[in-house]
């Protein structure tokens, strides 16, 4: 089945989101390995384990950008504005579990962190939102 180039940039972001996922799940395990109490750092699990689900989030939002009706760019922009908020929140766990220097990212937040989390929740529910509208008009209406 032929796809557009929207959805493949999409299934390309999804793909190289659960590679990252099958990295962090080394670096996990050799955390797990050689620590005492065969724990990870909570950051490098919440990596492991948010990269596991963006990428089917996004492979979610290549199926929305196929059958949505509208045009290539308009599914471009709504489907990698949640993508982009997805990968920061895997690199902003990646830098914590890194450095070790957080349990908890809001307890002592940098300056900006909620307002991050205001953009991310704008963009990743308003892209989504855009992404659905296409699809039903496409499909359903």
């Amino acid at each position: 089945m032929q796809t557009d180039p929207a959805t493949d940039a999409v299934l390309l972001a999804a793909g190289l989101i659960f590679l990252l996922a099958l990295i962090l799940g080394v670096w996990k395990y050799r955390q797990m390995v050689t620590s005492e109490k065969h724990l990870a750092h909570p950051y490098v699990d919440i990596a492991h384990r948010a990269a596991l689900m963006y990428s089917f989030a996004t492979m979610m939002l290549a199926v929305f950008v196929q059958f949505s009706e509208f045009s290539t760019a308009v599914n471009l922009i709504a489907a990698f504005v949640p993508i982009f908020f997805f990968v920061s929140a895997i690199v902003s766990y990646i830098v914590h579990g890194a450095l070790r220097d957080t349990t908890n990212q809001l307890a002592h937040p940098m300056p900006g962190t909620h307002a991050f989390f205001w953009l991310l929740v704008v963009g990743e529910i308003g892209g989504f939102s855009v992404l659905l509208a296409g699809f039903a008009q496409a499909q359903i209406l």
